[in-house]
C-alpha cells in the first residue's frame, strides 16, 4: 500500500470527509482491520482563504508547496490536496517536489466519461466557477460546462464560506442550491459537479434529478485506487 499525503484544512471538515471516506474505501478493498497509510497536513484555512481574497496566490501556492514537501520527507508516495480551489496552483506544489499530485479535476473527469454524459453543471466557490484553471482541465476531457448566473455564484460562495466551512447546514442554503441545480438541468446540464469539497455536506443525490459528481468523493476513492494499485 502506497502512503497518501493529504493537504488538508481547506476546511477541515471536508478534510474529514477525506479522512473517513479513504479509510472505509481501504477497509472495503481489504477487509479485516486495514486502514489507510496516510499522512495529513493541515493548514491554517483562515491564513489560505486571506490570500484567495487578497488575490495573492503566490504565496498561497508557497504554503501548500512546502506543507507537499514535508509530506513528501515524511515518505508521502503521491499528494491530494483536500480542496477544489486550491488546485489554481498547482504547478507552484508540482515544482516543489518530486512525487505527483493526484488532481480532483482529472478524477472527477474521468468519472463523467464513465457516466457517458457531456454537458455538466458546476458548483463551487466563486474562484472554481468564474476562473479556468479548473474548468479547462475539464473541458479538455471534451466536455461542456455550464455555471450558474453571477447573482446564484455570489449565493453559492457566501454559503460555502459562511456557512459550509464552519460546518453549519441549513435547510434554507440547502433549498436555495437545489434551485440552482434545476436551473441549470433547464440549460441542459446531464449532470451537477460539486466542485468545492463541503457542497456534498449539503446537497445530496435525492436532492437532484441527475447525477451528482461530490469532488471530495471521487478525489478520495481515487486516491485508494492509486494507494493499492486498482
Amino acid at each position: 500500500m502506497k502512503t497518501i499525503g493529504l493537504i488538508g484544512g481547506m476546511s477541515w471538515e471536508s478534510s474529514a470527509e477525506y479522512y473517513r471516506i479513504i479509510n472505509e474505501k481501504v477497509k472495503s478493498e481489504l477487509g479485516g482491520l486495514h486502514s489507510a497509510k496516510c499522512l495529513l497536513y493541515s493548514v491554517d484555512f483562515e491564513e489560505i482563504e486571506r490570500f484567495q481574497a487578497e488575490g495573492r496566490w503566490g504565496e498561497a501556492g508557497k504554503r501548500l508547496g512546502d506543507a507537499a514537501y514535508s509530506l513528501e520527507k515524511a515518505g508521502a508516495d503521491f499528494i491530494v490536496i483536500c480542496t477544489n480551489t486550491m488546485h489554481k496552483v498547482v504547478k507552484d506544489i508540482e515544482a516543489k517536489i518530486n512525487i505527483p499530485v493526484l488532481h480532483i479535476a482529472d478524477a472527477t473527469a474521468n468519472q463523467i466519461t464513465k457516466s457517458n454524459l457531456h454537458t455538466v453543471g458546476l458548483l463551487g466557490t466563486k474562484y472554481t466557477m468564474e476562473q479556468d484553471f479548473y474548468k479547462a482541465r475539464i473541458k479538455s476531457n471534451g466536455i461542456n460546462i455550464l455555471i450558474p448566473d453571477q447573482s446564484e455564484r455570489e449565493m453559492i460562495n457566501k454559503v460555502i464560506f459562511e456557512e459550509l466551512c464552519l460546518g453549519n447546514i441549513k435547510q434554507s442554503s440547502r433549498n436555495d442550491y437545489k434551485e440552482v441545480i434545476n436551473h441549470l438541468i433547464n440549460q441542459g446540464a446531464e449532470g451537477i459537479i460539486l466542485g468545492c469539497t463541503e457542497i456534498g455536506m449539503l446537497v445530496k443525490q435525492e436532492d437532484s434529478e441527475v447525477p451528482l459528481f461530490d469532488t471530495a468523493e471521487i478525489h478520495a476513492m481515487e486516491a485508494v485506487r492509486k494507494a493499492l494499485g486498482i
